[in-house]
C-alpha cells in the first residue's frame, strides 16, 4: 500500500525544502471569519478563489489584519482570481470592485444541489489545466465555525473529492481526510500545530486502525460512532503514522501565536 505524506508546512513563514517536492496550493475563502493567518495562505497559493460571500470577508476583514496600512491598498493587493458560487451572499459593491480589478465572476445560481465549496473545488479540478494537480493541496479558509450544517457540508466535500488533497482551516484547528486506500505519514509542525488531535471514522465504522506517534495509540482498534472514536488525543512525536480499513478524518489544533 502506498504511503501518503501530509504536512502543515503552509502555516510556516517559509516552506521547508528537505521534504521532497514542494506542493502547489490553491486557496478557497468561505463566508466565515477569516483565520488570522489568511494573508500567509494567500501568499503561498497560486490560485485564490472566493466562494460567494467569502469575497465579502476578503473585502471587509483582510484590511483589519493590517490596521496600519491603507484599506484600499490592502484590497488591491489581495485580489481574488475568481469569485464563484450561487451569488446569494456576495454584495454587489464587492462584485463591482473586484470586477474592475480583473477578477473572474462565475455565477452558478442555477445549481442548488451543490455547495459553494463544492463548486469551487470542482472548478479547480476541471478548469485549471496549468495548475499542477499531482502535488496540489487545496486550502479552505473559514471552513469551520458558524452553522453546523455548513460545517458538515464542508466535511462532505472532503469525502466527495477524496482523491484530492483538501485541508479545512479555522483559527483553532484543521481537518483533512485520510483515505483508506493509503497508509499515512503526518509530519507535525510543532511550532504551529498540536498537541491536541483526533482521528474520526467517516462514512463507515473502522474495524482496524493502527497508529504510531500518539499518546494513546491505536493497535488494530475498531472505531465507530456510538463506540470509541479517538478524540482528545495528543501528538508526542514529530512523525505520526496511520493505517485504517476506513476513511478517517485527521484533526489537529493550531497554536495561537
Amino acid at each position: 500500500m502506498d504511503v501518503m505524506t501530509h504536512s502543515s508546512s503552509f502555516l510556516l513563514p517559509s516552506i521547508p525544502t528537505d521534504n521532497g517536492p514542494s506542493p502547489s496550493y490553491a486557496l478557497i475563502v468561505l463566508n466565515q471569519r477569516l483565520p488570522r493567518f489568511t494573508p500567509l495562505l494567500w501568499t503561498k497559493a497560486q490560485l485564490r478563489i472566493c466562494a460567494d460571500g467569502g469575497a465579502n470577508r476578503v473585502f471587509d476583514e483582510l484590511p483589519q489584519l493590517f490596521p496600519h496600512e491603507d484599506v484600499l491598498d490592502i484590497r488591491n493587493r489581495y485580489k481574488p482570481d475568481v469569485i464563484k458560487g450561487d451569488m446569494d451572499s456576495v454584495r454587489q459593491e464587492v462584485i463591482d470592485f473586484y470586477t474592475n480589478l480583473g477578477t473572474k465572476i462565475i455565477d452558478e445560481s442555477y445549481d442548488q444541489d451543490s455547495t459553494d465549496l463544492c463548486k469551487c473545488v470542482a472548478y479547480i479540478r476541471d478548469s485549471t489545466p496549468n495548475l499542477e494537480k499531482s502535488n496540489l493541496c487545496i486550502l479552505v479558509a473559514g471552513a469551520l465555525g458558524g452553522r453546523f450544517d455548513h460545517e458538515i457540508g464542508n466535511i462532505n466535500v472532503l469525502c466527495r473529492f477524496s482523491t484530492m488533497r483538501i485541508v479545512l482551516l479555522t483559527d483553532d484547528c484543521l481537518i483533512l481526510l485520510l483515505p483508506s486506500t493509503h497508509r499515512h505519514e503526518i509530519l507535525i509542525q510543532s511550532s504551529v500545530e498540536g498537541p491536541h488531535c483526533g482521528l474520526i471514522p467517516i462514512g463507515m465504522p473502522s474495524e482496524r486502525t493502527t497508529t504510531t506517534g500518539l499518546k494513546w495509540n491505536l493497535s488494530d482498534t475498531g472505531m465507530r460512532f456510538g463506540g470509541l472514536i479517538s478524540t482528545s488525543n495528543i501528538v508526542i512525536e514529530e512523525r505520526i503514522t496511520v493505517q485504517s480499513d476506513s476513511d478517517l478524518l485527521w484533526t489537529i489544533s493550531i497554536k495561537t501565536p
